[in-house]
């Protein structure tokens, strides 16, 4: 469960932005305030399962964007390659890491040559 919640918060600061006011209030209570359906339910005076059901549409959602998008997938191997670049010690080994990032940001036409 923890690594869904990683993973749920991790999509929603990539595509937040893009959820609707109620999307985002009771993903933000479910998920960031550790309300449950019950007390969320409550609070706007809705039954249980809208709730359960909007959350989980906004799941779905955030997980469409991602697949279609890979904000947070590219920005984890960005991450682990600038983990690997500070190790590295060997030249050689420095440029092929550059290189994946640039090709990584669709950079690679063109900035390889120069």
């Amino acid at each position: 469960m923890i690594e869904k919640v990683t993973l749920m918060n991790s999509l929603y600061d990539a595509y937040g932005l893009l959820l609707t006011p109620k999307q985002k209030n009771y993903f933000e209570l479910y998920y960031q305030e550790d309300w449950s359906l019950n007390e969320i339910a409550q609070q706007f005076a809705i039954s249980r399962p809208a709730v359960f059901d909007n959350i989980k549409r906004t799941e779905n959602l955030l997980l469409d964007y991602e697949e279609k998008l890979s904000l947070v997938k590219k920005q984890q191997q960005r991450l682990h390659l600038l983990d690997c670049l500070k190790t590295l010690s060997n030249q050689g080994d420095i440029l092929a890491k550059i290189q994946k990032i640039i090709a990584l940001e669709g950079l690679d036409e063109g900035l390889m040559e120069e």
